[in-house]
């Protein structure tokens, strides 16, 4: 029996998510949102992607108002993509099953995320331990671990090379 291609017949939230997110590349696209990313070169760099998937992934963030598209330079047109709300507030999923990966897959600490007023490494479920409370995603640091390349070839890796708060804007060398 082939697999179907949408949840159709689920009455669950999770499989309405999935329909959204559930796709390989789409946690990635709005994972690296996160870190700043927002324009098209700079995904497709990063994460090796084939533009035509690229493409399909930014549409449909933009479509069900994950992602904002919006112009950054009129002659030529080029647009750079934003999280919305909606998108930031992926953030927890993405911290959770980034966690869940390092538990079950692999040792190496690739980054930690801190709370920028005091430094102190958010516990598992984004709360300051040293503040008490949940710590909103604009006030968090990402800090490089020592399980990253040093020496990546793409210029979006050697801006996370050192912290960054999340959500401001990434800087790269033009691609």
């Amino acid at each position: 029996m082939a697999l179907g291609k949408d949840y159709a017949t689920q009455q669950c939230s999770i499989a309405r998510a999935l329909e959204i997110v559930g796709e390989r590349w789409t946690l990635l696209v709005v994972r690296d949102a996160l870190y700043g990313v927002r324009r098209y070169n700079d995904f497709l760099v990063h994460l090796g992607i084939p533009r035509a998937v690229l493409a399909a992934r930014l549409q449909t963030l933009t479509a069900e108002g994950i992602l904002e598209k919006r112009r950054y330079q009129q002659s030529p047109p080029r647009d750079e993509y934003v999280l919305t709300d909606r998108g930031i507030a992926l953030w927890p999923t993405l911290r959770a099953l980034g966690l869940w990966g390092r538990e079950h897959y692999t040792d190496a600490r690739l980054r930690s995320f801190r709370h920028a007023d005091c430094g102190t490494e958010l516990g598992a479920y984004g709360e300051c331990p040293a503040c008490g409370g949940v710590v909103p995603v604009g006030d968090v640091v990402m800090w490089p671990g020592p399980g990253l390349d040093r020496d990546p070839a793409d210029p979006v890796s050697r801006v996370l090379l050192k912290p960054k708060r999340l959500l401001e804007p990434l800087e790269t060398e033009s691609v």
